[in-house]
């Protein structure tokens, strides 16, 4: 009895003890680090240098996110609500801004546990365990979310936007929904920010490039940004769409629009200076439609890294025995791949470059095995219900011709696996293997090394990422060249220990010093002009 009263009422004074230790031992990681590094002119960026930065840029005006994807569901769990984070690299990206200077993320409700957690405004305090900051649910029926998401923003703009071979698909229907949703969602941040003046608004993705003129319509004071998480092709691709026009309006109705590379930004001003009636000033890297201009920049987007994470050590335990255990198989040496099952990311190619790699160096047959994580995602859209099923039946035919006893070449993880999940075996794996045919950033790249803190292991890294053009110490590939993969594998495998540390170090100090909160400051700073 007396233990059960010690812990009602000395536990919540334990619990903020060890937050606040907790945040004493990061500010003086912190403190040590900016030391070392002001010679340099150089500081790293925390959740609470971006929570003091914010003040000033915001000057108490509302932050608010908008994006298609929330970032926790309530779900069912037999008669219990269970909270979920869905896999998501957007949610990955925006989450942490949100819990550093709180504000209002406006998204879709998919979880079907959600309306009964909300209140009578369709909001909940998030995350569940300690609120930082308020989500509010938008609902959309099962007809709008086949056609605005799997039909227009998925069938059409997704694979018009990845240069990837699959034909998008446009139709009317979807289109018309498409705008209802964007309006649907224009109406809630409006009515939202009835009450505030100059409010900063931060759009998420493809799915809501109508969204920022529908705003502005209402409210030209609201401050809009409007993030594109994947990459714009060359103004002929863009041109197959039927309604490129009003995308292209609809987008430059932000103050601000951001890509992340700058080949992405020479592509949407080509694709505008073709297709519009409008100014673009390529020294400023704008365009001016009547009185509006908008700023077009690169922002590579990043993860939460700091010095916290960067000096942490491996958990104890962990070991590939343990993590193949379940598996049935053994194995030396393992690689790992972490992707939703995407046909941009290239897993049907990277699977023959391990085929191709155990065929030219069999001394790593019965030893090299690699692991796909792989969520299966959008698999109401055929595209992806096929590719799934082509993944499986690869994964059979290579695993036949190779496997003995109680080893295979390839373990395929396909369903949804929380980070801590995935931990284990970004810190085990020898290699990871990032082979996307056409992507944004990807963010695998950037976890995989943040994960590295003993400085080993080795990136392989499709050309073909915007991760490319900063992880300089990844051994680069072409995805479509079976044989050069090969080679990286091997490369990979048999690259000195100092030399995998000489690269890693690099690559992790680049994570560093621009990780998300140093993104979401530039970011910021970019959209104060009064």
């Amino acid at each position: 009895m007396k233990q059960t009263f010690s812990f009602r009422f000395l536990g919540p004074l334990h619990t903020e003890a060890t937050r606040l230790a907790e945040a004493m031992t990061e500010a003086r990681a912190v403190a040590e680090e900016e030391v070392k590094l002001r010679t340099h002119g150089e500081a790293i960026w925390t959740p609470s240098r971006l929570n003091a930065e914010a003040k000033l840029i915001l000057k108490n005006r509302m932050l608010i996110v908008v994006s298609n994807r929330e970032p926790y569901m309530h779900i069912y769990e037999g008669r219990d609500i269970k909270c979920i984070i869905p896999a998501s690299g957007m949610v990955t990206d925006m989450e942490p801004i949100l819990k550093s200077c709180g504000g209002l993320w406006i998204a879709s409700g998919t979880g079907d546990a959600d309306k009964k957690v909300v209140d009578d405004q369709d909001k909940v305090k998030v995350p569940p365990e300690e609120p930082k900051y308020t989500l509010r649910r938008v609902w959309i029926s099962k007809q709008e979310e086949e056609y605005f998401y799997y039909g227009f923003s998925n069938e059409g703009l997704w694979p018009l936007c990845h240069v990837a071979h699959t034909r998008p698909l446009f139709r009317t229907e979807y289109w018309q929904y498409y705008q209802s949703v964007n309006r649907k969602f224009a109406d809630i941040i409006i009515e939202e920010i009835k009450k505030e003046v100059k409010p900063f608004i931060l759009v998420q993705d493809y799915h809501f490039a109508l969204l920022p003129a529908m705003i502005k319509e209402s409210r030209p004071d609201a401050r809009v940004s409007l993030f594109w998480h994947i990459p714009w092709p060359n103004p002929e691709s863009f041109g197959i769409c039927p309604w490129q026009n009003e995308i292209l309006m609809g987008m430059l109705g932000a103050d601000l629009i951001g890509f992340h590379t700058q080949y992405h930004c020479n592509n949407f001003l080509s694709t505008v200076n073709q297709s519009l009636e409008a100014r673009v000033a390529w020294e400023t890297f704008s365009v001016t439609m009547g009185y509006h201009s908008t700023r077009v920049s690169p922002f590579p987007i990043s993860i939460s890294f700091t010095l916290k994470d960067y000096n942490n050590v491996k958990e104890p335990g962990i070991s590939i025995p343990a993590l193949l255990k379940n598996s049935g198989i053994q194995a030396q040496v393992i690689g790992v791949g972490v992707d939703r099952i995407d046909y941009t990311k290239g897993i049907l190619e990277r699977f023959r470059a391990i085929e191709r790699f155990l065929e030219k160096y069999s001394s790593y047959q019965g030893k090299f095995t690699f692991v796909q994580i792989g969520a299966p995602s959008r698999t109401f859209i055929k595209n992806y219900s096929d590719l799934v099923e082509n993944v499986e039946k690869e994964t059979d035919r290579i695993n036949r011709k190779f496997q003995v006893k109680d080893w295979k070449p390839i373990l395929l993880l396909n369903r949804h696996h929380s980070h801590q999940e995935i931990a284990p075996f970004y810190q085990v794996a020898s290699l990871c293997m990032v082979t996307s045919l056409h992507d944004g950033m990807n963010l695998v790249a950037k976890e995989f090394v943040a994960s590295r803190n003993d400085n080993s292991g080795v990136l392989i890294l499709s050309r073909f990422t915007g991760a490319a053009q900063e992880l300089a110490g990844s051994l680069i590939v072409n995805p479509y060249d079976i044989d050069e993969m090969a080679d990286a594998i091997k490369t990979a495998l048999d690259m000195p220990e100092d030399e995998q540390r000489l690269r890693m170090h690099q690559m992790r100090q680049t994570i560093l010093r621009h990780n998300i909160y140093s993104w979401a400051a530039n970011l910021l700073k970019s959209m104060d002009f009064s």
